[in-house]
């Protein structure tokens, strides 16, 4: 992996840690009923596939876990249609896929090239 995805991945799993922090002890009710949870969830998952936009193709192509379209995918849905988001899928995100997420981004950093 060259340095400037190394950077990129950085920055990804630090989103992810501090996200991760925001929703520490909610269940879904105490997120849909905290609206600076939400915004601040939402901002950092809008990084994060920002983020994984600027990644070399080459980089991706050796690490096929990481779901790039998925990622990117979400990232428009909340960019283009804030009102219209879609809180349960943030939340099926948020507690699904960010864990998987973070120990494949944290795995990916810490291997020897």
């Amino acid at each position: 992996m060259n340095e400037k995805d190394k950077i990129i991945f950085t920055k990804i799993l630090n989103y992810i840690i501090e996200t991760k922090s925001f929703i520490d002890g909610f269940d879904y009710e105490t997120f849909i009923k905290d609206r600076k949870t939400i915004n601040a969830c939402v901002f950092d998952l809008s990084q994060i596939g920002e983020l994984i936009t600027k990644v070399d193709n080459s980089t991706l192509a050796k690490y096929p876990t990481i779901e790039r379209r998925g990622i990117k995918g979400l990232r428009n849905r909340i960019v283009h249609d804030y009102d219209g988001i879609n809180l349960k899928m943030v939340w099926g995100f948020l507690t699904d896929e960010l864990d998987k997420l973070e120990v494949y981004v944290d795995k990916m950093l810490n291997e020897k090239n």
